[in-house]
C-alpha cells in the first residue's frame, strides 16, 4: 500500500473551534478536475444556504481562508434578515475561462446530495444560472437555476431593490425622513445591481455621482440618469449626502475615510470595512454606516423564496423589511452604544441565541415525555 505523507500546515480543528464552524467538506473529483470545499458555519436557524464561488486562489490555504469568511458572513446575513436559514458558503479552485464543464458542476453537485441538505448552494462570483442548472442535475438542494426549474430569474434587481429600502431607512435615521428627493448620493461601481439601485434612486428624484472602470456603464448611467461622471479615485471625496461602495469590498479603510465628505455609508458592496476597527472610525467622525449584510440582503431572501416554490410577490414584500432590519440595527446601536457594524452582528446573534434556548428547551421537555429515555 502506497504511504500517503500529509504535513499539516495549520491546526484545522482549532481554525473551526475559535469561530464555532461546524463542518468542512474538502471534494475533489480527478475525472472532471474538481477541487472545492463546502463550509458549514452554523445550522441553528436551519440548512445553511450560501453560494458558490470559482476562483483562482494562490493556494489552499486561501482557498480555505476565504470559504470559512464567507461562510461566517451567510450565517449572520441570513440571521439578520430574519430566514430560517444558516450560513454556509462553497468555493472550486479553478479558472472560470478554461476550467469549466458539465462533469465539473455535477461532480460539485454529487457533493452538495452527500450533504443531505445541509448545505443548499446558489450562484456567486464567477458562476453562473447555466452552471447552477448542471448542479441540479444531481441534486434539488441548489437555487438560482433556470426559471423553467422554478428559479427567481436575475436576482440583481432585487438585490438593488433592498439596498434602496436600507439607504431609505438611514437617511429616515440620519435626517429624519426617507425621502431621497434632492439628495447627492455618489455611487462606486455601475454593475447590475448598482444600475437598479440607481434606477430607483434617479426616480425618487436622487441627484446622483458615479464612477466605475467599465465606460459603457459610465454612459449608460450618465444617458439613462444624468448622472455625473467622476474618476475611480475621485469619488471618496465627492461633496454627498450618501456614499454608496457597490463594487469591491474592503473600500472604507485608512486612506480613503479621511477623503469621505458623506454623512451615510450605504452601498451593496459585500465585506465595505476593510476591518472592524474602520466602522468604529466611522461612527467616531459621525458617519452613519449601513452594515453590508443586513443592506445587501434581497439577492438571499429572494432565492431563500424558491425553497418555497418561488412566488415573486411574496418575495418582494419580504425584501422591503430591509427596511425595519436596518432600523433595528439603528435601534440597538443607540441602545448599547456600540457601532452599527457591531449591532448588526448582536442583532443576528440575538436571534441565533434565542432559537437555541428555544431548541434546547424543547428537546429538554421532549426527553422529560420520553421519560428520560
Amino acid at each position: 500500500m502506497m504511504e500517503t505523507n500529509i504535513e499539516p500546515r495549520f491546526r484545522i480543528f482549532d481554525v473551526l473551534q475559535a469561530e464555532d464552524y461546524e463542518q468542512i467538506v474538502f471534494c475533489q473529483d480527478q475525472a472532471s478536475g474538481l477541487k472545492a470545499i463546502i463550509a458549514i458555519h452554523d445550522t441553528t436557524l436551519g440548512p445553511a444556504l450560501g453560494g458558490l464561488r470559482m476562483w483562482n486562489y494562490d493556494s489552499e490555504e486561501a482557498a480555505l481562508t476565504d470559504v470559512l469568511r464567507l461562510a461566517k458572513g451567510m450565517t449572520y446575513k441570513n440571521a439578520a434578515a430574519g430566514l430560517n436559514l444558516g450560513g454556509g458558503k462553497a468555493v472550486i479552485i479553478g479558472n472560470a475561462k478554461t476550467d469549466k464543464s458539465e462533469a465539473l458542476f455535477r461532480a460539485f453537485g454529487r457533493y452538495v446530495q452527500s450533504l443531505s441538505g445541509r448545505y443548499i448552494t446558489a450562484e456567486d462570483v464567477n458562476t453562473s444560472v447555466a452552471d447552477m442548472d448542471f448542479i441540479h442535475m444531481e441534486t434539488d438542494y441548489v437555487t438560482g437555476v433556470s426559471p423553467a426549474f422554478g428559479s427567481s430569474g436575475n436576482p440583481s434587481p432585487v438585490t438593488a431593490y433592498g439596498v434602496y429600502r436600507g439607504m431609505k431607512a438611514a437617511a429616515k435615521w440620519k435626517f429624519g425622513s426617507d425621502s431621497l428627493a434632492g439628495k447627492t448620493i455618489a455611487v462606486q461601481g455601475v454593475g447590475n445591481v448598482a444600475y437598479n439601485l440607481c434606477r430607483h434612486l434617479h426616480e425618487e428624484g436622487a441627484h446622483l455621482v458615479v464612477t466605475d472602470i467599465n465606460e459603457e456603464a459610465l454612459k449608460r448611467a450618465e444617458t439613462d440618469f444624468g448622472a455625473t461622471v467622476v474618476k475611480p479615485d475621485e469619488i471618496y471625496a465627492v461633496e454627498c449626502d450618501i456614499f454608496a461602495p457597490c463594487a469591491l469590498g474592503a473600500v472604507i479603510n485608512d486612506k480613503t475615510i479621511p477623503q469621505l465628505k458623506a454623512k451615510i455609508v450605504a452601498g451593496a458592496a459585500n465585506n465595505q470595512l476593510a476591518e472592524d476597527r474602520h466602522g468604529d472610525v466611522l461612527e467616531e467622525q459621525g458617519i452613519l454606516y449601513a452594515p453590508d449584510f443586513v443592506i445587501n440582503a434581497g439577492g438571499v431572501i429572494n432565492v431563500a423564496d424558491e425553497l418555497e416554490g418561488y412566488n415573486r410577490e411574496r418575495a418582494m414584500k419580504k425584501v422591503e423589511l430591509i427596511y425595519d432590519n436596518m432600523m433595528r440595527v439603528f435601534e440597538i446601536a443607540e441602545r448599547d452604544g456600540v457601532p452599527t457594524h457591531v449591532a448588526a452582528e448582536k442583532m443576528a446573534e440575538e436571534r441565533i441565541a434565542m432559537m437555541s434556548r428555544s431548541r434546547s428547551q424543547f428537546l429538554k421537555v421532549e426527553k422529560s415525555l420520553l421519560g428520560g429515555r
